[in-house]
């Protein structure tokens, strides 16, 4: 027999996800037929899958141990793998709920296929843990997890959930549009609008990580908006602030490529000839705002209005040193 206590992080979640969280190497199969033949209690009572859970439930797993013998790699080790990250960080902002960082370039957000330890999230769980906020031994179900992504070559603002509630929370703020971003970036040439809204229709091609814009709505097409303003410019480049209005993949690079001004840099949609000739290598955006809007029964209603912005790129002190944001 096997029991656990739910604990705050643990709570509000469905109990099926709960098990499969906390038990990664029972098969689901397995989990739900033990749920139907009530070999899985909730509170010593019948549950079902879709049960919500409370902080306070006991949930009772009568079956062998043995089930739960198998150990990771991880745990065979002694060492979690966020350990082999550095801690270093950029704050810039944090509270016991959520943690706002500067995403420097070059930096993957999570583990991609080269299985690299050195990404944001690694390095925000070695802070966290350092700092005695995140104690992987005591959380059953819950780790500390990003709730924005950015390219691994588009640097700004990343926010970082330190709690199961504040992940739901940021998640169904972004959902509704209520955590508002800007971006700056530098296109070749200059749009023919200093300022306007951009509306397209947007399709992700998975196999090629590339996304097409059109103007009119197609099949499998999703709608975008993207406002800017142009706040200076030269013979050759303009530097833009952005508006994030929707937040799709390669949204803003896609979306300004499609009206003839890509950005500087992008190696996806951009100007290669003009990339040579500035020998940039990656694109030149940056998450550097952001503001949040929340309800007043929101776990987040303090944080209404909260307003972050980083410091200016290089890539703007070097080209337009001259603005001021």
């Amino acid at each position: 027999m096997r029991e656990f206590c739910i604990q705050e992080n643990d709570s509000d979640q469905r109990l099926d996800r709960f098990l499969q969280k906390t038990l990664p190497e029972l098969p689901k199969s397995l989990c739900y037929k033990w749920i139907r033949t009530k070999h899985i209690k909730v509170n010593r009572k019948r549950c079902t899958p879709d049960q919500r859970l409370v902080t306070g439930d006991v949930v009772t797993l009568f079956v062998s141990d043995s089930y739960f013998a198998i150990k990771t790699e991880e745990e065979r080790s002694g060492v979690p793998e966020f350990l082999q990250a550095p801690n270093q960080l950029e704050i810039l902002y944090e509270d016991e709920r959520i943690l706002l960082v500067n995403k420097p370039v070059g930096l993957v957000v999570h583990c991609d296929s080269r299985q690299i330890p050195d990404t944001l999230i690694n390095r925000v769980l070695h802070y966290l843990y350092e700092n005695g906020a995140y104690q992987p031994e005591q959380e059953q179900s819950f780790t500390p997890a990003l709730c924005n992504r950015l390219d691994r070559n588009t640097g700004g603002i990343v926010i970082a959930a330190k709690t199961a509630a504040a992940l739901r929370e940021v998640n169904r703020l972004i959902r509704e549009n209520k955590v508002h971003k800007k971006y700056l970036c530098v296109t070749v040439g200059t749009p023919k609008e200093r300022k306007a809204t951009l509306y397209g229709w947007h399709k992700k091609s998975a196999s090629h990580n590339t996304v097409t814009v059109r103007d009119t709505p197609e099949e499998g097409f999703q709608e975008i908006i993207t406002g800017y303003e142009v706040l200076a410019s030269n013979e050759r480049h303009a530097l833009l602030s952005v508006d994030l209005i929707t937040g799709r993949t390669h949204q803003i690079r896609a979306h300004l490529a499609h009206i003839h001004t890509p950005i500087l840099g992008d190696t996806k949609y951009g100007n290669m000839r003009e990339n040579r000739a500035c020998r940039c290598k990656h694109q030149l955006l940056w998450a550097y705002q952001l503001q949040l809007e929340t309800d007043a029964d929101s776990c987040l209603a303090d944080l209404n209005g909260l307003t972050v912005q980083t410091p200016p790129p290089p890539f703007m002190t070097k080209e337009f040193p001259k603005v001021q944001l």
